[in-house]
């Protein structure tokens, strides 16, 4: 397991830190990184580019001359590909360029990128980014003690604004949160600067053998029963008429004479 020394802003030595041998210590796989910089590349593109089709450039519609006759060769339109200032033909049309990649694949390449670093001892944790102000000056004075003058890589979690602020001035300068770290950062920049709290959530989100939080068990709730509604009042009936006895007899059938 590696064992690196965390500095504070100054460049001195504050204590030390053990790596994840699975994450900071695994074969570079050269692959892995060639496949997640090329996804990545290739989501940052916009895809604007766009050229006139026939039926989009200026001009008339009409028929030049006649179709036979001239001598000439035949033509519908001015518009036409094959002259000049003509529309294109199969010309390029706005699109994506983004494609998914497999979560396993970035994570390796991610481990890999970080390993490399740690060879090339072009990695340095520091114990956090608690900057006084959000002048640029005072970073670029922190990043000269910890040999980050040139291209450098900032990893750091939660919200900093003095951090954020300080650092956007600065060219070669990027900062990145550790969720959110990418292999072509990584390896694009030539030196990464992590802060304490950041190594541990790589190494809680890259170490495959990490256990898994397990959540904690929620009861489910029944819902509260619905309030019952009250009935409206009835009307009060009307009294039917009442049908004399003799309305509800049958009538007598009259004998016959």
């Amino acid at each position: 397991m590696p064992v690196v020394d965390v500095v504070n802003l100054d460049g001195k030595k504050v204590g030390q830190v053990d790596l994840a041998d699975s994450v900071f210590s695994a074969e570079v796989n050269k692959h892995l990184l060639h496949e997640a910089s090329r996804w990545y590349l290739a989501g940052l593109r916009r895809g604007t580019h766009k050229t006139k089709e026939k039926s989009e450039v200026s001009g008339a519609g009409r028929k030049l001359w006649r179709q036979k006759g001239t001598g000439r060769a035949r033509i519908g339109s001015i518009r036409s590909p094959l002259w000049r200032h003509g529309g294109t033909v199969h010309g390029p049309r706005p699109r994506t360029y983004e494609y998914a990649l497999p979560k396993k694949m970035l994570l390796g390449a991610l481990r890999s990128a970080l390993s490399a670093k740690l060879a090339e001892q072009k990695l340095t944790v520091v114990d956090g980014w608690a900057l006084e102000t959000h002048k640029t000056k005072t970073l670029r004075t922190a990043l000269e003690k910890l040999n980050a003058a040139s291209t450098a890589l900032l990893v750091a979690t939660g919200e900093n604004k003095n951090l954020e602020l300080a650092s956007r001035n600065l060219d070669g300068v990027k900062l990145s949160a550790s969720n959110s770290l990418q292999p072509y950062d990584v390896l694009r920049h030539d030196r990464l600067v992590v802060s304490k709290d950041a190594v541990a959530r790589l190494v809680r989100a890259l170490d495959p053998e990490h256990p898994s939080v397990a959540a904690p068990h929620v009861e489910s709730i029944a819902p509260a029963a619905a309030p019952k509604k009250e009935a409206a009042p009835k009307a009060a009936a009307k009294p039917a008429a009442k049908k004399t006895a003799a309305a509800k007899r049958p009538a007598a059938k009259k004998g016959k004479e």
